[in-house]
């Protein structure tokens, strides 16, 4: 949780003595020596200054408590004493959110639902990408005289984009289905 307090009081562009600041405007004085202990895991976290903190930050406590660093190499057990190896950083916060419990049913259903939901926004972003395409098309020669107009070059944009989002979501399906199979084998 430390690593997730400073980054998330980084990325609100905070240093540690405006986050204390904000905090006491808060009612919940927390000195910047403290937080700096905090972030270097040098001072455990109580409930109530994960709740203010998280508050502070514009974020959740479930954020704090299940974010996992971008660079932290792949676990080679449980991401939290007592949880199943297998429970990613997804289905953890989902757990702590109570989106879920961690009995093997409940997993296989949760991983179902997420599925069928990235099924629906692939193919939300495959239609969007697939009418962005036929406005390119009915452009025709014009789009390629005039590429560098902005009305060509938002839609050129929106395609970029929309190839974007449609591979993230095919990945993130993929991911998805894996992880389900796996599930349903351990069954």
């Amino acid at each position: 949780m430390s690593d997730a307090i400073t980054h998330y009081r980084q990325l609100r562009e905070l240093t540690v003595d405006e986050l204390a600041y904000v905090l006491r405007m808060l009612d919940h004085p927390i000195s910047a020596d403290v937080l700096a202990e905090m972030e270097r895991c040098a001072r455990p976290v109580t409930v109530d200054d994960l709740v203010a903190i998280a508050y502070a930050l514009d974020t959740t406590p479930a954020v704090l408590l299940s974010h996992i660093p971008i660079d932290m190499p792949e676990p080679e057990g449980p991401l939290a004493t007592g949880l199943p190896s297998d429970v990613d950083q997804t289905e953890l916060r989902a757990w702590i959110e109570g989106k879920t419990t961690l009995d093997r049913k409940s997993r296989v259903s949760w991983w179902e639902e997420r599925a069928g939901r990235l099924r629906v926004r692939s193919a939300h972003h495959e239609e969007q990408l697939q009418g962005a395409y036929a406005e390119l098309r009915e452009l025709g020669d014009l789009a390629v005289q005039e590429a560098d107009a902005p009305p060509v070059q938002r839609l050129q944009w929106r395609i970029q984009d929309g190839e974007h989002a449609l591979n993230q979501s095919e990945v993130a399906l993929a991911l998805t289905e894996h992880r389900l199979d796996n599930l349903r084998e351990d069954a």
